[in-house]
This record gives structure tokens, C-alpha cells and sequence, in this order.
């Protein structure tokens, strides 16, 4: 296997130093590769980055970042078919894909002839992992739509407790303060 890339041996301040200055589109690669040069030679650092060396790392965050972007554009797309709020979409996601990744696989391994002992253990301990990361997607997305849920509950149960403060502070009714309490609780409860 090949040495690490100069930029990989970089000091872990001096690479967020890059990548901060990669993220800047005031900043050229070649200004980026001279001031951390800068840096490493401020530091004591023998070793310096080069040029091309900074391209092949900007183009690989380039292409991650890219990713990022296209997978929450693919939950914001999908995520009206899986019914939940946009504060765990990715998540969402990834669980809908891998149920679906699931369900190929299991359909893949009932036409498939393993003949193959090893493979098919192998076979086996990777699905059971999937299964495994399936089911705690799940569970951490019924974790995540309760929570959602129980504060917007909070959040409704303190605005219910604003509007009936402020209608007694501007002399409202009783009856109409009561509707206004009854109306806010059904809300609730639904």
C-alpha cells in the first residue's frame, strides 16, 4: 500500500485550516497551497503540500460535499412518500433504502444458489448486520417522530397558556376565554 498524501499527514489544525480556505471562493488553490506552506514552515514542519496535492484534495471535497447536496435533495424530493418532518429526512431516507437493500437481497438469496459454505456464512452475517442496522433505524425514528411530536405539544400547551393570559389581561369573557381553552385543547389531543 502507497504512503499517505501529504495532505493526510497534515497536522489536524493545519488540514481545517485548509479546508477552511478551500471553502472560501476568495481563495485560489495556489494562495491555499502557499499559505499553509506558510503555516508548516511557521511551525517547524519539514514537510510541504504541493500544488496538485491540494487539487486531488480539493476535487475529492468537491465530490463528497456534491454527495451531501444530492442526498438531501433526494430526501426533500422522496421524503412526502415516508411521512415525516424535514428535521430527520436523510435519516428517513437511508431507513427507506435500506429496507428496500433488505428486500432485494432476501429476494436475491431465494433465486441464488450458494453452494459455498464460507459465502454463505458470509452471506448470513451480513444480512443479519442489516437487519440489525434496519431495525435501530427504525427505532431511532420512532424515537425521533415522538419527540418531534411531544414538542410541538410543549410548544402548543405554552401557547395556549400565552393566549388565555393575555385574553384575561385584555378583559375577555369567561365563556370566551373557556371556547378559547377548549378550542386550544382539542388541538392538543389530536
Amino acid at each position: 500500500m502507497g504512503q499517505p498524501s501529504s495532505i493526510a499527514r497534515l497536522p489536524e489544525d493545519i488540514l481545517a485550516k485548509l479546508q477552511e480556505l478551500l471553502r472560501d471562493p476568495r481563495v485560489t488553490q495556489l494562495e491555499a497551497t502557499g499559505k499553509i506552506n506558510e503555516i508548516l514552515a511557521a511551525d517547524g514542519h519539514p514537510e510541504r503540500v504541493t500544488k496538485s496535492a491540494v487539487n486531488r484534495y480539493s476535487l475529492k471535497m468537491e465530490e463528497v460535499g456534491a454527495k451531501i447536496r444530492q442526498s438531501r435533495e433526494m430526501a426533500d424530493m422522496w421524503i412526502g412518500k415516508f411521512g415525516a418532518a424535514p428535521q430527520g429526512q436523510v435519516g428517513l431516507l437511508i431507513t427507506e433504502t435500506l429496507r428496500t437493500l433488505a428486500y432485494e437481497l432476501t429476494m436475491k438469496l431465494q433465486d441464488a444458489a450458494i453452494d459455498d459454505p464460507e459465502t454463505m456464512a458470509a452471506t448470513i452475517s451480513q444480512l443479519k448486520a442489516l437487519s440489525l442496522a434496519v431495525q435501530r433505524l427504525e427505532a431511532s425514528t420512532t424515537l425521533n417522530v415522538k419527540r418531534e411530536a411531544e414538542i410541538r405539544k410543549q410548544a402548543l400547551a405554552r401557547a395556549a397558556e400565552n393566549v388565555v393570559s393575555e385574553a384575561k389581561r385584555q378583559g375577555t369573557s369567561a365563556a370566551s376565554i373557556d371556547a378559547l381553552r377548549a378550542a386550544i385543547m382539542t388541538e392538543l389531543a389530536s
